[in-house]
């Protein structure tokens, strides 16, 4: 039982941090397709300029595989420790940085990403999440669910107006809450899938409510990119949504956390270094993915 415990622990700490990185790929690959100098005096020249790209595509079928991954990690292992693992997409997206387009990193970007992975390392081993094969049943859904629709939705009616940076933070907190929730209907729409098979999944709703909660986490996201500064944004997206994702597993799906206020002040200090290094490596990170813009 123990060893069985322990294989899925590893394979969803694997599928996690494969999921980190077929986002990151897909981040740098579309990013460099979309920006490449070609005049286009349409949407829709764009449009079939980008089909005809190949590394655009591959970033389509990296976000494909980001998607499948994220359900297996999420199957074999609990909300509280997979969501927070996908803050390392940042890490990785750096490194692509480096070594496929030969950037120049600042030192600050590379501690900032160094104090990001030492925060998340200490949040996972002080806090220690777990999960029991608990699945939820319909009526528990109702008030996490009712109460995360409304924080977006109120989220989203505050960011209609104010500054570039206030609107994006906005929007990108609504973002983080949205995509905790749809981790949530990712996982049930798995857990559905495994016990009636794929066609015994048309019958049920998590599959419903996956595909309406992407739909509004990639308005938000694509909203909160639209309107304001990346480095803004982003670091709002990734540290929202773990958040939020730790609490929706404890609240769902009854994962627990080591209990004690030793384990869990560290685990607290953890999440915080975690947050101050993602705030400092979004803002020390080149702006652009051109090659040579930043010396160290």
């Amino acid at each position: 039982m123990r060893a069985a415990s322990t294989l899925s622990q590893t394979l969803a700490i694997f599928f996690a941090l494969l999921t980190a990185l077929a986002n990151a790929l897909a981040l740098t690959t579309q990013h460099i397709a979309s920006t490449r100098k070609v005049d286009h005096s349409s949407t829709w020249q764009l449009t079939l300029f980008l089909l005809r790209q190949p590394l655009w595509l591959l970033g389509w079928v990296a976000l494909v595989g980001s998607l499948v991954f994220q359900a297996l990690a999420l199957h074999f292992g609990p909300m509280s420790e997979v969501q927070p693992l996908l803050v390392s997409e940042l890490i990785i997206a750096l490194l692509l940085r480096r070594l496929w387009i030969h950037q120049r990193i600042r030192r600050l970007a590379w501690l900032s990403a160094g104090l990001t992975v030492i925060g998340l390392s200490v949040f996972l081993f002080a806090s220690s999440p777990s999960g029991p094969a608990h699945v939820p049943g319909t009526s528990s859904w109702v008030v996490p669910v009712l109460l995360c629709v409304g924080v977006t939705m109120a989220l989203v009616l505050f960011a209609r107006s104010g500054s570039p940076s206030r609107r994006a933070g906005l929007f990108a907190a609504a973002t983080g809450v949205a995509w905790a929730l749809e981790a949530t209907f990712i996982k049930a729409t798995t857990d559905t899938i495994s016990s009636s098979g794929f066609v015994g999944a048309l019958a049920h709703w998590p599959l419903y409510a996956f595909i309406v909660g992407g739909v509004v986490g990639l308005l938000c996201e694509q909203a909160a990119l639209h309107v304001g500064p990346l480095k803004v944004s982003q670091p709002f997206i990734v540290i929202v949504d773990p958040i939020v994702s730790v609490a929706l597993g404890v609240w769902l799906y009854s994962e627990k956390l080591r209990s004690g206020a030793v384990h869990l002040g560290i685990a607290g200090l953890g999440f915080l270094a975690m947050g101050v290094g993602v705030v400092a490596l979004t803002q020390s990170a080149p702006s652009t993915m051109k090659a040579e813009i930043h010396r160290l």
